[in-house]
């Protein structure tokens, strides 16, 4: 069974769960109608379903490779992407001053993680163009603006994000490229890149590269990065790609997944770029670029969720072991976990869009917390959720899922590095417990008080999952009061990890439960909600056990503890 976008599932989510109507009720996305919100959905669905999915395949047993200097990019892409492009899919959040659609985060996110269902290594390529439109929006000149907005939202261009060398990985501080003045506002850029996701491609009249480099009075640590913007080819004034800039593609890494995806070793041997935003100033300006990304890559995770569970319920429906296997009581519970967890997972992530839209819109400072908080669960859960779903997908195959040809294994390969790039799960965990509880847990609190609000209304019609969950709240409420209560970091961070997936725990029982009641009666997505806060959200009371123990007996284990020999 090919992949088929879920579209009825967005919408139910945005009418029932996250509530888009407040977004679209605000002035900014006063366009984006239920109309309008719909007729997005169907029309992307239909993308990924007949173009976009139908490349899955081909990216991993024709993958991108470099040949004498040029990246030769997988059958099919090409074509896959001029669909994007010309469907105005890559600038569906960017300003209509520039040709974009202006549309609101939260609907861009859902057409996101369509795209990455259907071929995550495709739809890598406009999400990073979309980040680095977002970056230039917010921290470019004008003249910069003039110039690669409206080629990176046609998708005449694309665009990439440097900031990974040999040296400095999540320490991004530890840097060595360095950019020199030539006296004419541009400026000789020169290091070496890592990791570049869609470093290069053969279907692009030009690839932008967003480079963070050290100016020569740069201070030392991140407070001394700029960023700049180094093209392949140096635009004339009127936007034609004219001169090759003195960058190459060194090399393309050989990966678990994501073959279609050229991930590339970026040389630049003073190339020419362009500073973006101000001196010094790089770090924030790529972060403007990173946050929502991380929304994005939550959504991949989602996506090979969703992908993995279509694949698997298919297979489950058809192959016979005595009977047909979905009969059997364990694979029934593995559909089910698959199921539910992409159900409370997209959520997350949907309501975490729908916070940054609000913010957006409106500059409040609660819904500005409240996006910034949602964050890192919503990039970490959901990719956890992506990597969890592609293993059982292989499981339901049974010895079919580890033979190549059925597909089942590429999900998990695909999805593996989602936990690890814009930032690892357990980085985005440090930062929940730390940066995010700078107000005291105030933020954490306010949603946990939604929550035992929304538990409380419903036990009249649902009792024992309003039980549930309003003492999973409680619990989550009292572990919060704990971590915040500590001084020393360290304790906060070495139970990062499982309070950050106890909070996603609760989340997606929260929102199971407003589906349950959404639905009004005994339906199978109350069926749906009860397996999983029965079943599958109790694990935060371990969780929580866990996050807080602190961190004396874990620091104890010294190196020589934990060597083999």
């Amino acid at each position: 069974m090919p992949y088929v976008a879920p579209v009825e599932e967005y919408k139910f989510i945005f009418d029932h769960i996250v509530d888009l109507e407040q977004v679209i009720a605000m002035p900014k996305f006063a366009e984006a109608t239920p109309d309008m919100r719909d007729a997005i959905l169907i029309e992307a669905g239909k993308l990924c379903t007949d173009i976009i999915a139908p490349l899955q395949r081909n990216g991993d047993l024709d993958p991108a490779v470099l040949e004498n200097g040029k990246v030769r990019t997988s059958k099919g892409f090409a074509e896959g992407y001029e669909a994007i492009a010309e469907g105005g899919w890559i600038g569906m959040a960017a300003s209509p001053e520039n040709g974009g659609m202006g549309l609101p985060f939260s609907i861009a996110t859902a057409v996101n993680e369509m795209m990455a269902a259907g071929c995550l290594s495709l739809q890598l390529n406009p999400l990073m163009s979309q980040g680095q439109i977002e970056a230039l929006e917010h921290h470019a000149s004008d003249e910069i603006k003039d110039l690669y907005l409206p080629k990176l939202i046609s998708g005449e261009w694309s665009g990439t994000m440097n900031l990974t060398e040999p040296g400095a990985g999540s320490d991004v501080g530890a840097l060595v490229s360095k950019a020199v003045p030539n006296g004419d506002g541009t400026y000789a850029v020169s290091g070496q890149k890592i990791f570049i996701t869609w470093g290069d491609n053969d279907f692009t009249e030009n690839v932008c590269h967003l480079v963070l480099a050290r100016l020569p009075d740069g201070p030392a640590g991140t407070k001394g990065i700029s960023l700049f913007m180094v093209p392949r080819h140096i635009p004339d004034e009127d936007g034609v790609p004219g001169v090759a800039n003195t960058l190459k593609v060194v090399s393309l890494e050989h990966k678990l997944g994501l073959h279609g995806s050229p991930t590339a070793v970026m040389e630049y041997d003073g190339a020419t770029g362009w500073l973006v935003g101000t001196e010094h100033g790089g770090m924030k300006a790529m972060f403007t670029m990173m946050n929502n990304a991380r929304v994005g890559v939550g959504g991949q995770g989602i996506g090979v969720s969703e992908g993995a569970y279509q694949q698997a319920l298919a297979y489950a429906m058809d192959r016979k072991q005595g009977k047909t296997i979905i009969d059997h009581a364990d694979v029934r519970r593995m559909l089910a976990t698959m199921k539910s967890e992409t159900f409370a997972a997209r959520s997350i992530m949907l309501a975490c869009a729908v916070a940054l839209d609000m913010a957006t819109a409106t500059s409040d400072a609660d819904w500005v917390a409240r996006a910034a908080f949602l964050t890192p669960i919503a990039k970490s859960f959901g990719t956890d959720v992506g990597n969890e779903m592609a293993a059982l997908g292989v499981q339901v195959h049974g010895g079919m899922g580890f033979i190549e040809e059925t597909g089942a294994a590429q999900w998990g390969r695909d999805a593996r590095v989602t936990t690890i790039y814009e930032g690892t799960n357990g980085i985005q965990a440090m930062d929940l417990v730390a940066r995010k509880m700078m107000d005291g847990g105030e933020t954490a609190f306010r949603l946990l008080e939604e929550i035992e609000q929304a538990a409380e209304g419903a036990r009249g019609r649902l009792p024992n999952m309003a039980t549930a969950l309003w003492d999973a709240a409680e619990s989550l409420r009292e572990a919060t009061e704990w971590l915040v209560e500590q001084d020393d970091l360290e304790n906060r961070f070495a139970g990062a990890v499982p309070y950050q997936r106890a909070f996603a725990r609760v989340l997606g029982g929260y929102y199971h439960l407003r589906a349950a009641i959404a639905e009004g009666k005994e339906g199978p997505r109350t069926r749906l909600a009860r397996f999983y806060i029965k079943r599958i959200m109790p694990e935060y009371a371990a969780l929580l056990v866990h996050a807080r123990e602190g961190a004396t007996d874990l620091m104890a284990l010294t190196p020589e503890d934990l060597s083999t020999q």
